[in-house]
């Protein structure tokens, strides 16, 4: 089996879409040891499969765009509860979940356990290498979480060793 995955999705040039980026340059610096990935990626759909097949468990990291809550708030849900995400579903229609169908049915070992911790975002379509302000607030919060979240999967892998 390949590392447990933290998988931050976005677009480094599309402002608060580089929220992805941002967390994955955070935790960068974090030594999580051979069993613990921390990858940025700027894809979608079927480009995805590669990178989820031989996982135990993903956590993905992005922005969202709901219009239900205010920008910067922090939302953490299983895969199966999915909100749609410009990341999670690429110009093709194809999403997350079709995309682990699809790896499973060309016979990849796919990961059951896929949680998304994502931020609601302000502006994903203005050409800009900033997060706007609210979102900015959210990085050092979401960096928390996605530490706690590896060391609570970390501790469960021990278990089972």
């Amino acid at each position: 089996m390949k590392p447990i995955l933290v998988l931050c999705l976005g677009n480094e040039v599309l402002s608060d879409d580089r929220f992805g980026a941002e967390i994955a340059e955070l935790l960068g610096g974090d030594d999580f040891g051979p069993h613990v990935e921390v990858l940025f990626v700027s894809a979608a759909g079927f480009a995805l499969v590669d990178l989820l097949a031989d996982r135990r468990a993903v956590l993905i990291v992005d922005t969202i765009v709901t219009g239900t809550c205010d920008p910067g708030t922090i939302q953490y849900f299983p895969m199966g509860k999915l909100t749609p995400s410009k990341n999670l579903v690429n110009s093709h229609e194809i999403n997350l979940p079709t995309a682990l169908e699809f790896g499973r049915k060309m016979g990849y070992a796919m990961p059951d356990d896929i949680q998304v911790l994502a931020v609601e975002a302000q502006d994903v379509t203005t050409l800009s290498e900033r997060l706007t302000e609210p979102v900015a607030m959210a990085l050092d919060e979401t960096v928390l979480r996605v530490r706690s979240w590896v060391e609570g999967k970390r501790k469960r892998s021990q278990e089972h060793d």
